[in-house]
């Protein structure tokens, strides 16, 4: 895989480059709640900027139906990019129509534009070959070359992720440089003990990965609302707590299975629960009460990990080599309920050893409840292409940026 550092050395003054970044920040209205992704992908463009290149860069943004939908437009982004920058950033409002082809043609060297959402155009997700094929050829006349540097898309198969670097000399950028060098350090060459803490709302969105550390790590700790599911799966009452029903066999192989092997997969023993699901608007006290993991009211419904597993599972983590966090151990939106959440970002900076929060919602969650990222050994920005290169899987976008 090239990255762009070769490409820099080779020069690119007067040159197109198209990058492919990962804009897609939350928006309350045009509002950015967070713009992690946005300065993730800044060295990459600054570099390129720096050394004469005229830099198209392009995203998605949320999941508009392959049409133009104005709660989706990139423009907050593209603003926000320029803020970052120091500097002007054109917007072309369409993504390979007269807008584009204009705005890209206005750029001089070292100058920088964003290019409305890549989901606008149905071609970009197609499953058609042929249509995202096409798509893909209307996006190329507007570069000379291609960066691939948005992580959180790599997993998709997608034409501005799969089928345009196909069509252009390509690169890694520095963002997908860093985030590969990093799985390989969880995939390997692991230094022990090596801990995973898995979090979130459903299960059956970590069983893949659940599956392959199995057979890796010395330790899984599990919370979020799938812990439930692992709960329920050992015979306890959950009450109103968040299930998926259809899961426990599959929970239940799995917790067979970590015993063979010797894998320490730790639950909850205590959970903080509430008659009903907090108002993360009003975000209005609810008075939660606390509760051993076995003993949850049929009438209440578990929202965070308790104290006592927050001391527990920071005691799993003290003496971690390496650690990987991916999803938060409860409704950690709402004041009452993100204790468990700030307790596991916690121990990962008290830490001796490389930690990795794995993008998504642990990666917000971080940066809601005010730690310093640089405590951190990385943050990912792609939490789902996180997990499937955990899996073993092939990324689309990864292997199309392979020579």
């Amino acid at each position: 895989m090239k990255t762009i550092d070769e490409l820099l050395s080779e020069g690119v003054a007067g040159k197109r480059v198209f990058v492919r970044a990962d804009l897609n920040v939350p928006l309350d209205g045009t509002t950015i709640t967070d713009d992690g992704r946005i300065r993730a992908v800044l060295p990459t463009v600054k570099a390129l900027a720096d050394a004469g290149a005229r830099v198209v860069v392009a995203s998605h943004l949320g999941r508009p139906k392959g049409a133009p939908d104005p709660a989706f437009s990139l423009a907050p982004a593209a603003a926000r990019l320029g803020e970052l920058l120091g500097s002007d950033v054109a917007f072309a409002t369409d993504t390979v129509g007269e807008s584009a082809g204009a705005t890209v043609a206005g750029l001089a060297d070292g100058q920088v534009a964003v290019i409305e959402n890549l989901r606008f155009n149905a071609g970009e997700t197609s499953k058609d070959d042929a249509e995202r094929g096409a798509f893909a050829d209307r996006l190329a006349a507007l570069a000379d070359v291609y960066v691939g540097d948005g992580f959180g898309a790599v997993h998709r198969k997608h034409a501005s992720v799969f089928d345009l670097p196909a069509r252009l000399p390509h690169y890694a950028g520095h963002l997908i440089a860093a985030e590969v060098g990093v799985l390989r350090k969880l995939t390997d060459d692991v230094k022990r003990p090596y801990v995973v803490a898995l979090g979130g709302a459903k299960v059956s969105d970590k069983l893949a990965v659940i599956d392959q550390l199995l057979g890796k790590a010395d330790r899984l700790l599990i919370g979020g609302g799938m812990a439930y599911t692992f709960l329920k799966a050992k015979g306890y009452e959950i009450g109103k707590s968040l299930l998926q029903e259809d899961q426990i066999p599959a929970v239940q192989e799995y917790l067979e299975r970590a015993e063979k092997n010797g894998v320490e997969l730790v639950l909850p023993v205590d959970t903080l629960v509430s008659g009903e699901f907090p108002d993360l608007k009003a975000k209005a006290a609810t008075h939660p009460t606390t509760v051993a993991a076995d003993a949850i009211p049929a009438d209440q419904e578990g929202l965070d990990i308790g104290p006592e597993t927050r001391k527990l599972y920071a005691s799993k983590l003290a003496d971690a080599a390496t650690v990987f966090w991916n999803g938060p151990m409860g409704v950690f939106e709402h004041p009452d309920y993100a204790e468990g959440t700030k307790a596991v970002a916690q121990a990962l900076v008290d830490s001796p050893g490389f930690t990795v929060v794995g993008g998504g919602d642990s990666a917000a969650a971080v940066r809601t409840l005010g730690f310093d990222e640089q405590a951190f050994g990385h943050i990912s920005t792609g939490g789902g292409a996180s997990l499937e290169y955990l899996e073993g899987k092939t990324l689309p976008g990864l292997a199309a940026l392979e020579d």
